[in-house]
């Protein structure tokens, strides 16, 4: 059988294990092994994780991928699956081609690191740079389970509270597109994957801009799909609706790394996309109404650009013009809870029985 890989920062035994326990015991069920990684110097894994997507990590998952194809159980071909940190770094690794890598399922990720994540954005520092350096701070410095480890626990919790540091200063010293950015960002080289990509998102999350761009962009078979939905798997979605997206990830997996090419996975657009009916402005939405649209291809032949020039009281028709004074507005920093914020990780929900918050999971 084939295997499917999601490698993760964020704990297996407890963090993740909830929503771990619906997805990779579906896929089981339907004749993949699943493996879930804690990456180096996270969860019960030896080590100390010193930063994102260092060359370390993506030589790691390589090397799961390589075991497990070698394995007597599997087949020999392999999948990586995962949602923002593991959306990333399965990116990443397709992009250096490991020979068992057959497909990728990318969820709420990007392929550009400075210009479209949490760290940056129009060459402006996001307030989600230092409350993400923050939550990782907490997250490295978390203890692995001496069920699990044995006595060395302790020794491995010392090292990573020594060792892992504070990622923010390294991201504060890079305020432009260097080096440091690049690597780990597919946009540099759109070419070098050539594996197909079903990439994913949702109009309440950060990362929707990808999945047009990698639409667009890469020329290994791709399917792109974002909904309602924020910082989350689509069959888990919050704004709803959510979808029996699960199914869809086994039928790309059947069809990529089983060959039942007849089975489906690539018929209909190339692009599906949840189109949002107009509703009342609000901080948080249980539902969004609206309806499924789709594109053959992207961008789309059917769709016109328009532009349409701002004036100092409006928006003013297609080659209109209005001489008025230019306008600027400064307001302080501190209005509004979220200004600034990018990304709605948590989807705080209207709902009284709903309402609390859920600890952010990139």
């Amino acid at each position: 059988m084939p295997c499917i890989v999601e490698a993760i920062p964020y704990r297996k035994r407890d963090m993740t294990a909830e929503r771990d326990s619906v997805h990779h015991p579906y896929m089981a069920g339907h004749g993949y092994a699943c493996l879930r990684v804690d990456l180096r110097g996270s969860g019960d894994s030896e080590g100390v994780l010193e930063d994102e997507y260092l060359e370390q990590e993506l030589q790691d998952v390589e090397e799961v991928l390589a075991w497990a194809a070698s394995q007597p159980w599997c087949s020999g071909r392999t999948g990586i699956m995962g949602i923002s940190w593991g959306g990333f770094n399965g990116l990443q690794v397709a992009a250096r081609r490991p020979e068992s890598l057959g497909a990728v399922v990318t969820v709420a990720s990007t392929d550009d690191r400075y210009a479209d994540d949490v760290h940056y954005m129009g060459g402006l520092m996001l307030t989600d740079n230092l409350s993400w350096a923050s939550t990782m701070f907490a997250y490295t410095t978390c203890p692995p389970d001496p069920d699990v480890v044995g006595d060395r626990w302790r020794e491995m919790w010392r090292d990573r509270i020594e060792g892992s540091g504070l990622w923010l200063e390294k991201w504060l010293q890079h305020q432009r597109r260097d080096d440091y950015w690049k690597h780990g960002s597919i946009s540099e080289n759109f070419q070098d994957v050539d594996v197909p990509v079903f990439a994913v998102s949702g109009w309440a999350d950060g990362y929707s801009n990808s999945v047009f761009r990698l639409v667009e962009n890469l020329d290994s078979p791709t399917r792109g799909l974002i909904g309602p939905w924020s910082h989350k798997y689509p069959h888990q979605g919050e704004p709803g609706p959510a979808i029996g997206w699960l199914q869809e990830v086994v039928a790309w997996w059947d069809h990529w790394l089983k060959d039942k090419t007849d089975n489906g996975a690539m018929d209909g657009p190339e692009l599906s996309v949840w189109m949002q009916d107009t509703v009342e402005p609000a901080t948080a939405y249980d539902e969004r109404p609206g309806r499924w649209v789709g594109e053959p291809s992207w961008p789309s032949p059917r769709i016109d650009e328009v532009r349409r020039p701002l004036s100092r009281y409006g928006i003013l028709e297609p080659g209109e013009s209005e001489d008025s004074p230019p306008v600027s507005i400064q307001s302080p920093l501190t209005v509004g809870q979220f200004g600034g914020k990018w990304c709605s990780y948590n989807a705080p929900r209207t709902s009284p029985t709903t309402s609390g918050r859920r600890t952010a999971v990139r």
